[in-house]
């Protein structure tokens, strides 16, 4: 069995509530359990990243369902490429509203969480996302 991680990035037609975003994660974190995918969720400001790893059919399935969905705009994939082991291994969907969150709360705290999370700051520099994830991880122990 192969494994990928896919990142994107998109943006939400409309602001979520605190109670929608909770059932978007409740619903994502069973079905990921149920299809082996893990991952991270971050939201701020309307935008999205996402980052799903697991076998490579279900991760694409579950992809071409999310760019499907008529909640969010603008899905582009930032990262697509196959892995040996999984960045997010314990977390069915971890997730943050990265909006309430308060700098002091943040370990080695980056002005890069406070910018959008919009196609256009990661167009010229996917890669940044990977680091952006990574970072935000080991924030999160």
């Amino acid at each position: 069995m192969s494994l990928i991680q896919l990142v994107y990035v998109s943006s939400a037609v409309r602001f979520m509530s605190d109670e929608e975003l909770a059932e978007l994660l409740r619903v994502s974190r069973e079905n990921n359990a149920r299809l082996d995918i893990t991952g991270l969720l971050l939201y701020n400001d309307g935008n999205f990243i996402q980052a799903l790893e697991g076998p490579e059919e279900a991760v694409l399935k579950l992809y071409e369902k999310i760019c499907q969905d008529r909640r969010h705009v603008g899905v582009m994939t930032l990262v697509k490429e196959p892995i040996k082991t999984r960045l997010f291994p314990e977390w069915s969907m971890g997730f943050q509203n990265v909006k309430q969150m308060e700098a002091a709360e943040l370990p080695g705290f980056s002005s890069f969480l406070t910018q959008s999370f919009t196609p256009e700051n990661f167009r010229e520099n996917p890669s940044r996302v990977t680091v952006l994830l990574t970072t935000f991880k080991k924030m999160m122990r």
